[in-house]
């Protein structure tokens, strides 16, 4: 909680630092740091007073960080000529494989290996599309900074 925290604190207060280009990157940064932190804090609450996992919080959280993740990969790489048809592509993909991923965790346990299955094509295909795929291939293209925050 106090490490993500730290970190939004960091992204916010050091976006004056950076290249015009890179500040809404640095500004989504703080904010899924930020949304993060919001969320271990209710999280460890649950916890505390239920004493069982806070699978609907972390969903949650998934659900506002994981597409704001994808929106980052397309922040960089606009910089190197990505269309917004790629950030749309891994938004898709990023909602499919957390809908999918709590059906199977929360909802239907007994079928949670096919919504587990369809989770896990989503969550490959989004990692085929960032470390083989046209993200790749942008950030190579691109090289300097846009790859090597690209690898970061």
């Amino acid at each position: 909680c106090m490490a993500m925290m730290a970190a939004s604190a960091f992204f916010f207060l050091s976006m004056n630092n950076f290249d015009r280009k890179w500040k809404t990157s640095i500004l989504v940064s703080g904010l899924i740091t930020f949304i993060a932190a919001v969320h271990y804090w209710y999280m460890r609450d649950y916890w505390v007073t239920n004493a069982e996992s806070p699978t609907f919080f972390r969903y949650i959280d998934w659900v506002l960080t994981v597409p704001l993740m994808c929106v980052e990969f397309y922040l960089i790489l606009k910089v190197a000529g990505a269309k917004k048809s790629l950030m749309w592509k891994l938004i898709i993909a990023s909602v499919i494989m957390l809908v999918t991923g709590y059906f199977g965790e929360a909802v239907y346990r007994n079928e949670a290996q096919i919504w587990g299955l369809i989770s896990g094509i989503a969550y490959f295909y989004i990692v085929y599309e960032i470390w083989l795929g046209s993200a790749k291939k942008l950030a190579e293209k691109a090289g300097g900074a846009v790859l090597s925050a690209h690898k970061t």
